[in-house]
């Protein structure tokens, strides 16, 4: 019997989030002020986000396999330190491009950003490779699917609404078409209807015109007003 994987949805929008973010790095013309802009703020999105996200798992996660696993929950509690380390090294480049004056500036800092960045990307994605193999183990030995689907709900009951719908935006861009359309079904059967009307439009903002037309028609939707 499949698991119910605690790790899965949020990771694959955090991963999506960190594969677009090196792409527009790659393609940003620093000296330009547009494109310097927008990269930053994406690129600070991606470090609120990951930090908000260790914290839930320092909060929510991490103690439920304390009490059974400390030395392994500590040595993931190190890594969200060295990874807030990895993020506040970011800001301050991104800092120096934002205030930086002459185009030959802009595009040291740009420069400069491209890599640090890809050491943020890489140390991520192996970070939550790890969680999702050691982690997942150890929270399939002690808890039922039920007891981790309890600690989801804190978590999302503790974000803050904005916070939700950012995640939720990059998780919709990262799941397959089957997997949202699971999801919405699932949200529609157990969440208050404004939730379910938020999510829809959502998906239709966050998805490619021909995606989202072939999921509305799969869940027996009418299109949504424009």
């Amino acid at each position: 019997m499949q698991r119910y994987n605690i790790f899965y949805q949020i990771h694959k929008g955090l991963r999506e989030m960190l594969y677009n973010s090196a792409s527009l790095l790659q393609q940003t013309d620093f000296s330009q002020l547009s494109q310097r802009d927008h990269t930053a703020r994406q690129v600070n999105e991606v470090l609120d986000l990951f930090d908000k996200h260790a914290a839930t798992e320092d909060h929510w996660i991490l103690p439920a396999i304390a009490q059974y696993e400390p030395s392994v929950t500590s040595l993931f509690a190190e890594e969200h330190v060295k990874d807030h380390e990895l993020g506040e090294k970011l800001r301050s480049i991104i800092k120096g491009l934002q205030e930086s004056v002459s185009v030959q500036d802009q595009e040291t800092w740009g420069a400069v950003l491209r890599p640090v960045f890809i050491e943020f990307m890489v140390f991520n994605l192996e970070h939550m490779a790890k969680e999702e193999d050691i982690l997942n183990r150890l929270l399939w030995r002690y808890f039922s699917d039920d007891e981790l689907k309890v600690i989801t709900q804190k978590i999302l009951g503790y974000l803050p609404p904005e916070t939700l719908q950012q995640y939720s935006s990059w998780m919709l861009r990262a799941l397959s078409n089957n997997e949202i359309i699971s999801w919405l079904k699932e949200v529609k059967s157990t969440a208050p209807d404004f939730i379910y009307e938020g999510l829809k439009t959502l998906a239709q903002t966050a998805l490619p015109p021909q995606r989202w037309t072939f999921i509305r028609q799969s869940i027996g939707e009418t299109a949504l007003a424009a």
